[in-house]
């Protein structure tokens, strides 16, 4: 029987394979940056990370790191509730709140685990979770272990969640879960229309803004501040490992009420070491910066309607969007493994994605601008696209 399961799964990887969608993994010679060491490669120009403001190797984040290890540690070695529970756990979820502007917050291991250890929480057999078709498999993998019954509507259409929502109307506690961002094509929940139905239908709203904070909105508080909505979104989930810091850790911010039951319950909180504290302080300084000024996020907004208005120019297709997501659109998944390789090649490091990360048919070379690319930076990555793209005749 193992010979028969081992033989099972090389056919399965081979077939992956003879599809272009057998994912690898690159060697990075270099901290996290605009330019990385790939492999034997050196300097070359990373388009593809969630290091939206260019922090995940700032000297002065990085000192405020070894500071807390003297301070805290290197970790707690157990859970909260028993012994993992230090001062700057809870310095940071009074931060991240007010930053945030909800009720309270608490801390994860990642956004993945915050997801993970909500529904199941928060929500019974009487009750309904609507979520949105294209939400991070996060939300979806919590989703699958709460009893709540299950509607989905389709990708921001409100129509769609309007019927939803009504055809759960009887429920007791009817829960709307979507993505702020949808990090494969950097498209931008409705969230006005969602938090004016939800009003309106008795619902709660619960929004995944890992690509979003620290990227949208005036002072980085994400899609609700970018969409008005700051004070009507109930639960906000993030995570600190793409544009606050880039290492890692999560949070769920919420309704007072929310947080009570999550430290109460919620199984990857309970059963998880703490997050680092090095990652505690790192953050704290990071919501410092992103309050004092402004210049992170707006560089960031101004290279990315560079980067956007200039593959628009050479012809790219490329989804609408003001998000530095910036997904380009070839389809076939061959076709973007391929373009991805020539474009390392020229020293451009950007990653083609294909099912089953995204649909079937609508694989991507996706990039991702960063307040730490420069107009120049920018310029070079179009120019080696449309040098790829007359050579593929793509």
């Amino acid at each position: 029987m193992k010979k028969q399961a081992l033989k099972l799964y090389q056919s399965q990887l081979h077939e992956m394979e003879e599809a272009g969608t057998l994912k690898r993994e690159s060697l990075l010679s270099t901290p996290q940056g605009a330019r990385i060491g790939v492999g034997s490669r050196k300097g070359v120009l990373n388009m593809c990370a969630n290091n939206y403001l260019g922090l995940s190797d700032n000297k002065f984040l990085i000192e405020k790191a070894k500071e807390s290890y003297d301070a805290w540690g290197f970790g707690l070695s157990s859970v909260r509730f028993i012994c993992g529970t230090q001062a700057i756990h809870k310095a940071l979820e009074k931060r991240l709140a007010a930053f945030l502007g909800t009720d309270d917050a608490i801390l994860y291991s990642s956004c993945f685990d915050a997801n993970g250890g909500l529904f199941e929480t928060l929500l019974g057999p009487e009750d309904a979770v609507i979520s949105d078709e294209l939400n991070h498999a996060s939300i979806i993998d919590g989703i699958r272990l709460c009893k709540a019954r299950r509607l989905r509507y389709k990708n921001n259409d409100m129509d769609d969640l309007k019927a939803q929502l009504e055809a759960a109307r009887d429920c007791r506690v009817k829960l709307i879960a979507t993505d702020g961002v949808f990090s494969m094509d950097g498209f931008i929940a409705n969230l006005p229309a969602i938090c004016n139905l939800a009003e309106e239908h008795d619902a709660l709203v619960m929004v995944d803004d890992s690509h979003g904070v620290g990227v949208l909105g005036g002072r980085g508080r994400g899609t609700p501040e970018h969409c008005g909505v700051m004070g009507r979104v109930d639960i906000l989930t993030g995570t600190f490992g793409k544009a606050l810091g880039g290492a890692s850790g999560g949070y769920t911010a919420a309704r007072r009420e929310i947080v009570d039951m999550l430290r109460q319950r919620s199984r990857p909180y309970l059963f998880s070491n703490s997050v680092a504290p090095a990652i505690c302080a790192v953050t704290m300084s990071v919501l410092n910066m992103l309050e004092s000024s402004t210049w992170l996020p707006s560089t960031l907004r101004e290279n990315t309607a560079h980067f956007r208005a200039a593959l628009a120019e050479a012809g790219f297709d490329v989804p609408e969007s003001t998000h530095p997501i910036v997904p380009i659109m070839l389809y076939d998944a061959r076709v973007a493994r391929e373009f991805a390789s020539r474009l390392l090649e020229k020293g451009v490091y950007a990653v083609g994605f294909s099912h089953p990360v995204v649909p079937m048919g609508k694989a991507r070379v996706r990039t991702q601008v960063s307040a730490a690319h420069t107009k120049k930076d920018l310029d070079f990555a179009v120019q080696c696209f449309r040098e790829v793209k007359e050579e593929m005749n793509a």
